[in-house]
């Protein structure tokens, strides 16, 4: 029992840290279209923000798993405390170089800003997400996972409001230039990383050796669950980031909504809200627990997440009511889904490519809502996707769980894809992109129980807590 209550408090002070990665994270939204328009760029140069920002990720976790193959998992020589300390640092770091990003006025030095941002949050990422797995049961490992996501989910919604509103309106000024008014909310958020990394040095978290042998060259892609899933994972962050990255803009066509940013960013916050909803609602999903009290949770929980996001949006209610059916629509899904990690998600990805193909082709509050109902569907892709693709990797789990998060290149590439896309085409036509990135995802979450049942007769894993 007590060791039960120690994995408890460890993940709910884990998933602090989710939430405040996905807050920044989704930040990147709302610079997107204020530097487009402080420096007067194209879609492509503005997407340079998520090449930068998830380029980082690529190149950090490239050089993670680089060193795994000659020394092992370099996790276990330094620690998963020390590994989340270091990456709340180098984060702090990073938010700290937007004031003088801003007070030289070039955009050059933003990117570069983000670019330290995101190599922190790599080692974040590479020393939570693993850990959350691991901290209970295997069967259960993706419940977890995609209740800690919800909260990173918690983050993502959060930001647009406030951050949109810190830059947009509190420190916005129309006669400054440069973007002066992402000063002050960076430093506030690189405060709260240096905070953060000091109480993580004073907090008790149980250490996770892995006592495998250490493994050299590049087993790992023997798994077909693996190799496929690592496509699958640039697949699932390149489609979901480039949607995020283009709505504000997308809601603004004069053929959509033609709304001004300031206005848009609301309906931001219902995109990746949708995915903070479908994430604690895929954590009950795939929950041992009795089926009629879980959906009886499921529904619970759905609304208190429409209640807050719609407190914190402050719409009136007839606007958003298309988002109502929305959540019945996802919820159905998991129904339909029956908790099978693999069937749940091709069919989220299925109903993904239809809505996108709806946003494509239509116009006015349909192909908006449309677009936004994709987050809802978005929200248990990253955890199946990744527990998934390590299941049955045994002593190759760390090389795994590396290359997983390289796959987050596609979060760099596929906006800039679809950046000079939209400038030849037409920003609604290049949502194509995204359309067949999630074509992908289906095929992965419909085909891999084939690849994961064959991997339980080759390797079993072997890991102890202390």
């Amino acid at each position: 029992m007590e060791a039960k209550k120690n994995y408890t408090s460890s993940l709910i002070i884990l998933t602090t840290l989710f939430f405040m990665w996905g807050f920044l994270t989704c930040m990147n939204d709302i610079l997107i279209p204020y530097l487009k328009e402080i420096f007067v760029l194209k879609y492509w140069q503005a997407m340079l923000i998520q090449f930068c920002f998830f380029g980082a990720y690529f190149i950090g976790s490239s050089i993670y798993y680089l060193m795994s193959l000659k020394i092992g998992d370099p996790i276990n020589r330094i620690g998963y405390k020390n590994g989340i300390i270091i990456g709340l640092v180098v984060s702090g770091i990073g938010c700290l170089l937007f004031y003088p990003a801003a007070q030289f006025k070039m955009y050059g030095l933003f990117l570069g800003a983000l670019f330290v941002l995101g190599l922190g949050f790599t080692m974040l990422q590479i020393a939570a997400n693993p850990y959350v797995s691991i901290l209970g049961s295997p069967e259960t490992a993706s419940s977890r996972l995609n209740m800690s996501q919800a909260f990173n989910s918690l983050g993502t919604t959060i930001a647009p409001i406030l951050g949109g509103y810190l830059i947009y309106e509190y420190f916005f000024s129309n006669g400054s230039s440069g973007g002066e008014a992402v000063k002050i909310p960076y430093i506030i958020f690189g405060l709260i990383f240096f905070v953060g990394a000091v109480v993580f040095k004073f907090v008790k978290l149980p250490k996770f050796v892995n006592e495998d042998e250490v493994v050299k060259g590049t087993g790992a892609l023997k798994f077909k669950n693996l190799s496929y899933g690592t496509i699958a994972i640039f697949m699932y962050v390149g489609g979901e980031v480039a949607i995020g990255s283009f709505l504000i803009n997308f809601i603004g066509l004069d053929n959509i909504m033609g709304l001004e940013e300031a206005i848009a960013k609301n309906f931001l916050a219902y995109y990746w809200g949708g995915t903070m909803i479908g994430r604690f609602s895929g954590a009950l999903s795939l929950s041992a627990m009795e089926k009629t009290k879980k959906y009886a949770l499921m529904i619970v929980l759905s609304v208190l997440s429409f209640t807050l996001i719609f407190f914190i949006t402050g719409m009136e209610f007839q606007a958003v009511l298309p988002y109502i059916a929305i959540i019945g629509l996802n919820f159905v899904a998991f129904v339909i889904g029956k908790g099978i990690a693999g069937r749940t998600l091709g069919l989220f990805a299925s109903i993904s490519m239809f809505l996108i193909a709806l946003a494509i082709s239509s116009s006015g509050s349909l192909a908006m809502w449309a677009l936004i109902a994709v987050g809802v569907f978005n929200s248990i892709m990253w955890s199946n996707i990744f527990t998934i693709a390590i299941d049955g990797l045994g002593k190759y789990t760390s090389q795994g769980s590396s290359l997983l998060i390289m796959a987050i290149l596609g979060a760099a590439l596929v906006p800039l894809i679809q950046g000079i896309l939209a400038d030849i085409i037409g920003l609604q036509g290049s949502f194509i992109v995204p359309l067949l990135c999630y074509i992908y995802i289906m095929f992965y979450g419909f085909y891999s129980s084939k690849w994961k049942s064959k991997n339980k007769e080759i390797v079993k894993p072997k890991a102890g807590f202390h």
